[in-house]
């Protein structure tokens, strides 16, 4: 019976331990797999997060770093050859030098002159061109701005009263004291003809007066960039009255952009009707008198102090091109500069 017990007390142990071996096998592959689990699943979340870091990393770099000077040279080639940029681009213009800049230069009368190419925006001459001198009757183009930024009607009549009558250089008129004219006919003898009287009355038609019209030619002066100007009347008799060249090429150009100051500077002739019989006026400039080449806005000017002067919008080899002279010393030399300015111009255009 003994035996038989301690048989079965081994047999039994023998059982626990192979169970117990079992459990703890079992225990070490379910541990195994566990771990094979969380590698798996760890690879795969690695493999879902790097795209992004990288993308992140990407985003950042080109959120605070500037590109390299060699990635944006494609940009400005391109840029640089886009038609439209090429379309906006301002004519080149190349002048020839077998004309003979500096032997014109040498010989032009007037103290101060200035050409300007309209299309480009380029002084093709200078000559004392931001020197202060008087300008004359050339005040008469800014009277006309003026006046007729008041927009009075054409048709209206006008008339020329005692205040009209020139207290500084005592010139005379044949515009007599009580002569009517429409303003119309005002601004083409003011303009064509340089005639003081009808400058004067156009002045006084404006709201306020002539006070207030000088004053507004002044502001008009600043208002085109024409920091040299100054306007003490509206006729150009007096020696106050100021500019330079370079001032007035941006007078001429506004005047330019007016049909009626255009026309009426470069009439020939006209007959007015002021109720006394008729007054045949003939163009001050012997230019447009002449018909030497086709002028698009003209003024001519002179007192004893400002020399003779004169500023001109002409057509050059199909161009447009800004002529101030000031201060020659005759009419025929003031005429002649203009010839020689033209023929130059004609030469290096062609």
């Amino acid at each position: 019976m003994i035996g038989v017990a301690a048989r079965f007390f081994r047999g039994r142990t023998y059982c626990l331990m192979v169970v117990a071996v079992a459990i703890a096998c079992a225990c070490m592959a379910d541990a195994s797999a566990h771990r094979t689990t969380r590698k798996a699943a760890h690879r795969h979340a690695v493999v879902h997060r790097k795209p992004a870091r990288r993308h992140a990393v990407t985003h950042a770099r080109t959120r605070h770093h500037r590109p390299s000077r060699h990635a944006q040279r494609p940009k400005k080639h391109a840029r640089r050859h886009h038609p439209a940029h090429r379309r906006h681009a301002a004519p080149r213009l190349v002048l020839r030098a077998r004309c003979g800049r500096p032997a014109l230069m040498r010989n032009l009368h007037s103290q101060s002159a200035y050409v300007l190419d309209v299309r480009t925006g380029r002084a093709l001459l200078a000559r004392n061109a931001h020197t202060v001198r008087p300008i004359a009757s050339i005040s008469k183009l800014m009277t006309a701005i003026v006046a007729r930024g008041a927009r009075r009607p054409l048709g209206g009549i006008l008339r020329v009263t005692a205040s009209d009558r020139d207290r500084i250089k005592f010139t005379g008129s044949r515009l007599l004291v009580g002569s009517r004219l429409s303003r119309r006919d005002m601004y083409h003898i003011a303009l064509m003809s340089s005639e003081n009287r009808a400058a004067s009355a156009l002045s006084r038609d404006y709201p306020g007066g002539q006070p207030a019209f000088v004053a507004a030619m002044n502001r008009k002066a600043r208002a085109l960039h024409m920091y040299h100007t100054h306007f003490r009347e509206p006729t150009g008799l007096s020696p106050h009255n100021v500019s330079t060249a370079v001032d007035l090429s941006h007078l001429v150009a506004a005047a330019a952009r007016d049909p009626l100051i255009r026309r009426f500077s470069t009439d020939k002739s006209y007959v007015a009707r002021p109720g006394h019989g008729q007054l045949l006026y003939v163009n001050s400039d012997p230019v447009i008198r002449f018909d030497h080449w086709p002028v698009l806005l003209q003024k001519t000017g002179f007192i004893n102090e400002a020399g003779h002067g004169l500023v001109m919008r002409v057509l050059v080899a199909g161009r447009p091109e800004t002529i101030v002279l000031l201060g020659a010393p005759t009419r025929s030399a003031m005429v002649l500069d203009a010839i020689r300015v033209h023929r130059w111009l004609a030469c290096s255009l062609t």
